[in-house]
């Protein structure tokens, strides 16, 4: 990874630099993967502290940290840190939003038409290593918000409007019941 210095350089010596080198040579193996090869090291001298700020780009981000000491070694090693922090935090994100698992998961899981293979003679058979079709989705539904108690006549009524089956809480027998519409034209009452 390449360093580029700025600021109090007489202070950030070849050995000062190598050594911070060092502690980014585990980050490089991470970041190098994205094409980010270089950060931007500034150092300034702030009532007896090294400030250190690296800045780099990084999953098409700008990652900056600040470290600060007494020391300037100390104050690179929060810095590295810092970064490592950073870079790990990144990294963890983008391969959750970059990896689609329920995409994946769902092709599997869906359902195939099965198709019709001729045989020899002529006729239609249907294919036996056909996939298996998905569990059904239960859809938990809250009848009791927002619902009015209704007599039988009055759901009969409601049914009239549309739809197979209604739900509704019945005030004579003060419990939920359910109507639903049989195919010679009768209604089912289903009490709870």
């Amino acid at each position: 990874m390449k360093l580029i210095v700025s600021g109090k350089t007489k202070e950030f010596t070849p050995d000062v630099q190598e050594k911070f080198s060092l502690k980014l040579a585990k980050l490089s193996k991470l970041i190098e993967r994205r094409g980010e090869r270089e950060a931007h090291v500034i150092h300034h001298m702030e009532r007896h502290l090294h400030k250190v700020e690296v800045v780099m780009n990084l999953y098409d981000h700008q990652v900056a940290v600040k470290g600060s000491n007494a020391d300037l070694d100390s104050a690179l090693i929060d810095a590295a840190t810092k970064l490592e922090k950073q870079v790990v935090k990144m990294r963890t994100k983008w391969r959750t939003t970059h990896r689609d698992a329920k995409g994946v998961r769902s092709s599997k899981e869906s359902y195939q038409e099965p198709e019709p293979v001729k045989n020899g003679n002529g006729t239609k058979a249907i294919a036996k290593d056909v996939a298996k079709p998905a569990k059904p989705k239960i859809f938990r539904v809250n009848y009791d918000e927002d619902s009015k108690p209704m007599t039988l006549a009055e759901a009969i009524l409601e049914m009239e409007s549309g739809g197979s089956y209604t739900v509704f809480r019945n005030s004579d027998a003060d419990c939920i019941s359910v109507l639903v519409r049989r195919a010679d034209g009768h209604f089912d009452l289903i009490e709870s």
